[in-house]
């Protein structure tokens, strides 16, 4: 069965978003280019490293490559909800990053999971200077559907905040034990198991 390798370098919109009430979303990055809109669903817990990691990718091209960065962007941004329709192409098993150095970009890969998988990969920049398409395909998952975008810095800088901003606006916690409150509230392990 062939792949398909859905490339957006770089995309017109690339965005982390939900559908669903909270409590019950399904989160999805979702890209759009050319005429074309992906969208992939992976897990809350996958959007909020996958901003934290890249964070820290700038960070780290920033020292490294001496790349500029802008200043991080205000509350203000891209709050519309994602493009319709969302069909989800496939479920996110492994994210990969990289820094371009000769393109000053990121290159984000979300790819399918596969039959065993069920991982989340937020590799560290490694010791050579960049990464190319040429060695994202040489990874061992090469049969597997993926999305590939490449952002400039300030483009990244705003899918960060985005992606912050998505997390953070699902349920608020529990002030004793961080667990997310229902409206109609939770068996809280600080109160022996009493709603609260």
């Amino acid at each position: 069965m062939t792949h398909q390798v859905h490339a957006f370098e770089p995309p017109e919109r690339f965005v982390a978003g939900t559908v669903g009430p909270p409590g019950e979303r399904t989160f999805f990055l979702q890209a759009r280019g050319g005429g074309r809109l992906v969208s992939v669903a992976l897990e809350k817990v996958q959007v909020s490293l996958l901003a934290e990691k890249l964070e820290e990718l700038l960070s780290e091209a920033q020292r490294r490559f001496g790349v500029e960065l802008p200043e991080p962007v205000p509350v203000v941004g891209d709050n519309d909800p994602l493009d319709t329709p969302v069909d989800e192409e496939f479920r996110v098993g492994t994210l990969g990053l990289a820094f371009d150095v000769d393109t000053a970009t990121v290159v984000i890969e979300a790819i399918a999971v596969g039959e065993a998988e069920a991982e989340v990969d937020l590799g560290e920049p490694d010791d050579d200077e960049d990464a190319d398409d040429e060695d994202a395909d040489e990874e061992p998952d090469e049969d597997l559907d993926r999305l590939r975008v490449r952002l400039t810095p300030e483009a990244t800088r705003q899918f960060i905040e985005r992606a912050r901003r998505v997390v953070n606006a699902g349920r608020p916690p529990c002030p004793l034990c961080g667990q997310p409150l229902d409206p109609a509230g939770h068996l809280c392990p600080r109160h022996n198991g009493y709603h609260r």
